[in-house]
């Protein structure tokens, strides 16, 4: 692969503030209504959560079970999606979201295109599931409904990564991390990472200023207090990915608001 093929930094169009697992401070998390709500406040951009069922269905989920999101109980490796679809998965979060159901990838994929959303999409390894399974299963369908500056594929497991890496050339990853390691840079050199996303707590000055001065973007989770945040944009932190990102539109000069955000 040439170097001009490289993915880079410089493709993407981000927006300051990204929702997190759609827009769940107002909405059940990683559900349609999450994004949907996300839309209807002006955001560009969610975060969401994908991992397999047991027949190998790709689903937009964040926990190896359904018993805190759901009206039922068990884990999510030991469902198919008739079972898994027939779970209330919005009564936990308001009575008004009653009846939302677990979102397959292909549905999200399908509303977000529709919307022109983008997408920073975590790959979700839980015990005892087929890394493999999840890669092949989700990257080409990701890859196929959205636009390369729309999309960024992030996960915790560096396998899961390098796997992301093979099975597509000119995909965006991120590297995801609690707090940012030392040897962060041998890993993003590998897989020609665009992007670094951190625990905003965890994060430090020198760290930060490191993933800046290697032209990639730094992402902090899950901000959702804008003055606690606020000395971090300083350090060249380039989007936040929050439960209520509109609570930034107003923290920085350097922070657009919700109708000036970038537009997949």
């Amino acid at each position: 692969m040439s170097s001009s093929s490289l993915p880079s930094s410089d493709a993407l169009s981000l927006p300051l503030a990204i929702a997190h697992r759609g827009l769940s401070a107002y909405a059940p998390e990683n559900t349609l209504a999450a994004v949907r709500a996300a839309h209807e406040a002006g955001l560009s951009w969610v975060e969401l959560d994908v991992q397999l069922l047991g027949d190998g269905t790709p689903v937009i989920w964040h926990d190896a079970s359904v018993n805190r999101c759901s009206d039922g109980r068990g884990r999510l490796k030991n469902l198919d999606l008739a079972t898994a679809q027939a779970l209330d998965t919005g009564s936990w979060f308001n009575a008004c979201f009653a009846n939302e159901r677990m979102a397959t990838l292909e549905d999200m994929l399908t509303l977000l295109s529709s919307l022109g959303m983008g997408l920073n999409l975590e790959l979700k390894l839980s015990p005892g599931h087929d890394v493999q399974a999840l890669i092949d299963a989700v990257i080409p369908m990701a890859v196929t409904h959205l636009p390369a500056e729309c999309l960024i594929i992030s996960s915790f497991d560096p396998q899961a990564l390098r796997l992301t890496r093979q099975q597509n050339a000119v995909v965006n990853i991120g590297l995801l991390y609690d707090d940012i390691p030392k040897d962060w840079l041998v890993l993003a050199d590998e897989l020609s990472a665009v992007s670094v996303h951190a625990d905003w707590r965890a994060l430090t000055r020198v760290a930060a200023s490191d993933v800046a001065a290697s032209g990639r973007k730094l992402l902090c989770y899950t901000p959702n207090d804008a003055a606690a945040f606020a000395p971090r944009w300083a350090w060249g932190v380039d989007a936040v990915i929050s439960d209520d990102p509109s609570i930034f539109s107003e923290e920085s000069p350097s922070v657009i608001s919700t109708t000036e955000q970038s537009s997949c």
